[in-house]
């Protein structure tokens, strides 16, 4: 297994770490436990000792699940991360009994590292005042975790803000070969590096999308190093940044635990000839889209309520990946009042898109796309 040395951890750490928040289920919607237990060891036999959960995953039962499993293997053999959700903290006193309450769970004396869970501008306020920061790096100083850090969703500059203010030990970011200026970004990535701070990647493969696409925009690469998944080179795209320590990947089926593990067994650094053809699959991939909407916001606030950038989001990302799965998510996510159907063909955005999209007809498009699904 390919490892990296991470400041404050005191052995090399996996570059493949374990997600733990898309395990298989069963019908009802549970964990299946045994095959989650299965694969979770599989991964350790393999080398893999990162592992990662966090409150909300699998309705609260991931934390437990991930506890019982560990309990079984010796302490010093794996890392074990969880998240504070910041959602549900007011108080220092909240999080302190919240972080009581998942040690329990997870059945450990210590975390190797927690991280403060999805922030953003308003969440780092939020904790900041409440006493919340200072209490996770008090945790610190009692040995109760053994790192500090954050998991990040926001924009580039609240970023920089952010990670500059603290002693961070470590932060993780949303980050793959579609996403190199959204959020955190390449230029997060690099200010963390500058700042010493290792980081930790989630949604290399965006949450499965970068496996959706059409085979043959993969023709390019195969012809470069044939045989790859479409997951490996999302993978090891990612992996190509020095200054990522843990990629880590939800993986929800045995198959997709053995290919992942075939990656960061048989690791090899990518050519630059490969990272030019990434960014052509990129380049192919944006092409794709059904309308060229930058989500300005030029055209909001619509009269009819309409969530204007939202929906054209959807449906160009469901464009590019054919992700049907996720593009009834996300439609699901949208509040009846600011979906397409209510908008009332006043023409205003129009007037007002730098882009001279025809928004009326487009968000007709956009319903008629999505509900067949």
């Amino acid at each position: 297994m390919f490892t990296r040395t991470m400041n404050g951890f005191d052995k090399p750490v996996s570059l493949l770490g374990f997600g733990c928040m898309r395990f298989p289920t069963t019908e009802d919607g549970k964990i299946d436990r045994a095959r989650a237990e299965a694969m979770l060891l599989r991964a350790h036999e393999m080398g893999v000792n990162y592992f990662d959960t966090a409150y909300p995953y699998h309705g609260g039962e991931s934390e437990i699940v991930v506890g019982e499993v560990l309990k079984k293997l010796p302490r010093d053999s794996y890392f074990l991360t969880t998240k504070l959700p910041v959602w549900e903290i007011k108080s220092r006193e909240d999080a302190e009994k919240m972080f009581e309450k998942q040690l329990g769970k997870l059945q450990q004396e210590y975390l190797d590292l927690y991280l403060l869970h999805a922030m953003g501008k308003d969440r780092f306020e939020e904790m900041e005042k409440a006493g919340v920061i200072d209490f996770m790096f008090d945790l610190k100083k009692q040995g109760r975790i053994k790192n500090v850090g954050f998991s990040f969703h926001d924009e580039y500059e609240v970023f920089e803000e952010w990670i500059r203010k603290y002693p961070w030990d470590a932060c993780q970011i949303q980050f793959n070969f579609m996403d190199i200026e959204n959020q955190a970004g390449t230029k997060g990535l690099k200010l963390a590096e500058s700042l010493g701070i290792p980081v930790i990647v989630m949604e290399p493969i965006r949450g499965g999308s970068l496996c959706m696409y059409p085979d043959d925009l993969l023709n390019e690469l195969n012809t470069l190093r044939p045989g790859l998944s479409k997951a490996a080179w999302a993978l090891r795209f990612v992996a190509s940044f020095e200054n990522v320590k843990v990629i880590l990947s939800g993986m929800s089926a045995e198959d997709q635990l053995e290919d992942n593990l075939k990656t960061f067994t048989e690791y090899v650094p990518m050519t630059e000839a490969e990272l030019a053809g990434m960014g052509r699959l990129k380049e192919a991939l944006d092409a794709r889209v059904f309308n060229p909407c930058t989500g300005c916001r030029y055209c909001m606030p619509c009269p009819g309520g309409v969530d204007i950038p939202r929906s054209f989001r959807i449906w160009n990302e469901f464009g590019k990946y054919a992700d049907a799965g996720h593009a009834k998510w996300e439609w699901g996510q949208l509040k009846d009042e600011e979906k397409p159907s209510n908008c009332l063909q006043c023409g205003a955005c129009e007037e007002q898109c730098p882009q001279h999209i025809s928004i009326r007809e487009d968000l007709l498009r956009v319903t008629e796309t999505i509900e067949k699904l």
